[in-house]
């Protein structure tokens, strides 16, 4: 099994209707801008949230704070790095910094909780668990 990919890195243009009036990323698309982030580590580990979604198994904010540093402007190019800190049979807590040249503009957490289609938690599938984490012990619930 390969191991676990617990960071990944994904440029964002910031667009124009990202901004507000005086041209700067508006405060709320940080955190669309973190799900992309989160949505991608799945994928570069082999995972489709759709997929997720279709075998009933739903990733839901539970928490999630940003740290804005420095603003971002349109047509800027961003980095953002999201890295995977802590992952559990049913929680993910997952760490953001948002970069401008080297520069950091943003940084966030997140913690998801693993739910069913009735929206209580639930232990991530054990084959899924095993591609996160690179453990195979059997996810419980905690």
């Amino acid at each position: 099994m390969p191991e676990p990919i617990r960071t990944c890195n994904i440029e964002i243009r910031v667009r124009y209707a990202e901004v507000d009036a005086m041209g700067y990323l508006h405060h709320a698309r940080y955190f669309v801008y973190f799900e992309m982030g989160r949505t991608e580590l799945l994928r570069q580990n082999g995972i489709r949230y759709r997929d997720l979604e279709a075998a009933g198994v739903y990733y839901v904010v539970a928490r999630i704070a940003c740290r804005f540093k420095a603003p971002a402007h349109y047509d800027d190019v961003l980095t953002l790095t999201t890295s995977a800190e802590r992952i559990t049979p049913v929680r993910v807590e997952h760490s953001y910094h948002l970069s401008r040249d080297g520069r950091l503009l943003a940084e966030g957490e997140s913690t998801l909780v693993c739910v069913g289609r009735n929206g209580r938690p639930i232990a991530l599938p054990e084959p899924l668990y095993e591609i996160l984490t690179g453990v195979g012990a059997g996810p419980t619930l905690e």
